[in-house]
């Protein structure tokens, strides 16, 4: 195992250089021989948070371990290009879930770019073109007329229309991603370039277009974190549900009304409120739940039913500690990271010729 990097990832009532090593360790002990990244040993792996583990690997200076992970996505992709949602943590990777969500499968291509940038390794590049692009091809497959992401397709290969907020502004920031690789390989993808903006005109300007889930926290932040929403709308839109889900001092509701505070939403906040420049918010809300952390493991517990005064569920898990990470090196100046979420040389797309 390498001496992780961790003078970015020092950040003032939230890591020392001692707890960033301790939670990088954390997260690689977790890591399986094969590259696999459970959520905790025993449970089990899905995508998306995979990628997100993988990352703050990279934030780490520990590329050989997140290239492994990606090496394992590109193991075992399916013939479609997609994942299923869910892997057991065991021998034979036995499928849990076997839908296919679409904000899953995309998510590859930021966790590759960011691996790029963090690496300038084009061998790897050349390696994961071919995974990246039949990922996203799987994924806009999926792309309804007005632009919005269906969210699944079953096992039987009947696809879901309905269109969620969170996991369309995730395909948003991943279609930007897969751009930046198709630009570094000199092989344009016009069609990919108006998926995004019309998908960014739907996030922008139809939210009657998604599935009304707006009690939970993710559908606030993400169409901030995932790019469509930049500047003074961004921050408008922080600003006008900032008291709903915020709990000073404890961190980021999950969902209205419940009294449970979680460490990923958190710490996904503070990177949305790091993009939008405002830094100050961004480490308040970081310091917030180091009630979360669990110092044995250098790992973060999922959440807090501050109610009960109860930690729930009994999980450490790799994605929370992945997340935090990864806004720690944002606000840090990881140049692959603040590249990726910052967002401010990620290709736009093409928006709409007109806008209905």
């Amino acid at each position: 195992m390498t001496t992780p990097r961790t003078e970015h990832l020092v950040l003032p009532g939230v890591l020392t250089a001692d707890q960033a090593a301790a939670t990088v360790a954390g997260i690689l002990r977790v890591q399986r021989e094969d590259g696999a990244i459970p959520w905790f040993r025993g449970h089990h792996l899905d995508p998306w948070d995979h990628v997100e583990a993988a990352m703050a690997l990279d934030t780490a200076g520990e590329h050989t371990a997140a290239e492994r992970a990606y090496e394992w996505l590109a193991r075992h992709q399916n013939d479609d290009g997609s994942w299923y949602a869910a892997y057991a943590d065991g021998a034979h990777d036995d499928v849990t879930d076997r839908g296919r969500e679409s904000n899953f499968v995309a998510y590859i291509a930021v966790g590759v770019w960011h691996h790029y940038l963090s690496t300038g390794d084009d061998t790897f590049l050349d390696r994961m073109w071919p995974v990246v692009y039949a990922a996203i091809e799987f994924v806009l497959r999926l792309q309804q007329p007005g632009g919005q992401i269906g969210w699944r397709r079953d096992d039987d290969g009947t696809p879901t229309t309905d269109a969620l907020l969170t996991g369309s502004s995730s395909v948003h920031h991943a279609l930007r991603c897969a751009l930046a690789v198709a630009e570094q390989r000199e092989e344009p993808q016009p069609d990919w370039e108006l998926a995004a903006g019309a998908l960014r005109h739907a996030i922008r300007r139809h939210p009657e277009r998604f599935l009304d889930k707006n009690r939970y926290s993710m559908d606030w932040y993400y169409p901030v974190l995932g790019g469509a929403l930049t500047g003074d709308e961004a921050r408008a839109r922080i600003d006008e549900s900032w008291d709903r889900f915020v709990v000073p001092g404890l961190g980021v509701r999950c969902v209205v009304p419940n009294p449970w505070v979680t460490g990923g939403e958190s710490a996904e906040l503070a990177l949305a409120l790091w993009a939008t420049g405002e830094s100050d918010r961004a480490l308040a809300v970081l310091q917030s739940i180091q009630h979360l952390r669990d110092d044995a493991s250098g790992l973060y517990w999922t959440g807090y039913v501050f109610d009960d005064d109860a930690i729930w569920p009994r999980e450490l898990t790799t994605w929370t500690a992945g997340s935090l990470l990864l806004a720690v090196a944002a606000l840090g100046g990881h140049e692959a990271t603040c590249a990726v979420f910052g967002g401010e040389h990620l290709p736009r797309g093409l928006d709409p010729d007109c806008c209905p």
